[in-house]
């Protein structure tokens, strides 16, 4: 007996799991460098926050009589990118309601996985940030508070790049070294979990949109300026880690370079106009709302379907 089913009969090996699987492997340089630069403190945010997330996953699906999905280590993911976007300081209930609100109001509410309309934990994060906005933008390193490198380039101060590359200043937990962001992006892309299109085009839209945003103001910009916004904040991490989930971004090229574009149209928007240095959150949550109507327009013709149509209206005629 043969099985018949409808195309494509050529299918990707890819599971769940194994993607997964992947991102938190290519995680695992940020979240070390973040351990070793700010202590044990961070160690333990990244903890109760994974806990808190698969937890949440597994009392809902045993509450509402839902298939266990733990085991595809989607909420293991989930918790450790909540992690890494937030500060080593914070209290340790704050990753608890950020993975309680990421996992059960994001993410179950609306089906689960693959049918939230946003990231859950850049989600979280905006909520924690609305909601706490102080011990979210508390980056004080052995007590000893200090502004981030990307609240120092909106002030008119010079930064030290080789300091932004390697990671030796304050920020959320994953934030801070590019290079180690740099190693996990490029572990994604070899593995092929993710494409280059979105990381590059969001990278290279930010710094060019925020050129032209202080060109059009009349505020001076120097080569290290535009360096600093690529190398800090949380831009590296959220073009590689964040705008690239699978659920929440286009499926098609051209959309994802479209998306790409918007983002860094949003973050420069942000950064440069808006009260706060940051702005990739907020960006990326507003381009996840964004992909449907960008999937609208992209969404490739199907073979002939032109020539078709053209063929109706000559008939009509």
């Amino acid at each position: 007996m043969y099985n018949v089913s409808v195309s494509p009969h050529v299918r990707e090996q890819s599971t769940t799991k194994a993607i997964m699987r992947d991102v938190a492997i290519a995680l695992l340089p940020i979240l070390a460098f973040g351990v070793y630069h700010f202590g044990w403190n961070a160690l333990i945010v990244i903890a109760i926050s994974v806990v808190t997330c698969v937890v949440s996953e597994l009392l809902f699906e045993l509450i509402a009589k839902k298939p266990i999905t733990v085991f595809d280590y989607s909420a293991v993911v989930t918790g450790l990118i909540l992690a890494i976007n937030l500060p080593s300081t914070v209290a340790w209930w704050i990753p608890v309601i950020g993975g309680v609100f990421a996992i059960i109001a994001v993410k179950m509410l609306f089906g689960g996985l693959g049918q939230n309309f946003m990231n859950p934990a850049l989600a979280a994060r905006c909520f924690l940030l609305i909601s706490f906005t102080s011990r979210m933008n508390d980056f004080s390193i052995d007590g000893v508070a200090g502004a981030t490198p990307l609240a120092m380039l909106k002030a008119g101060e010079e930064v030290d790049l080789l300091t932004l590359f390697l990671g030796f200043h304050g920020g959320c937990i994953g934030e801070v070294s590019a290079l180690a962001i740099l190693i996990g992006g490029l572990y994604l892309i070899i593995k092929k979990v993710i494409s280059i299109r979105i990381p590059l085009t969001y990278i290279l839209s930010t710094v060019v949109f925020a050129a032209l945003i202080n060109v059009i103001a009349g505020n001076d910009i120097s080569v290290t300026y535009l360096a600093g916004q690529a190398l800090s904040g949380g831009l590296l991490v959220g073009a590689f880690f964040m705008a690239t989930d699978y659920v929440t971004s286009p499926i098609t090229a051209k959309g994802q370079l479209i998306y790409g574009v918007v983002l860094g149209l949003m973050t420069a928007l942000f950064r440069v106009l808006g009260s706060s240095a940051e702005g990739v959150s907020y960006a990326i949550i507003i381009g996840n709302l964004l992909v449907p109507i960008i999937e609208k327009i992209t969404v490739p013709k199907p073979f002939g379907c032109e020539k078709s149509m053209k063929k109706a209206k000559g008939e009509s005629k």
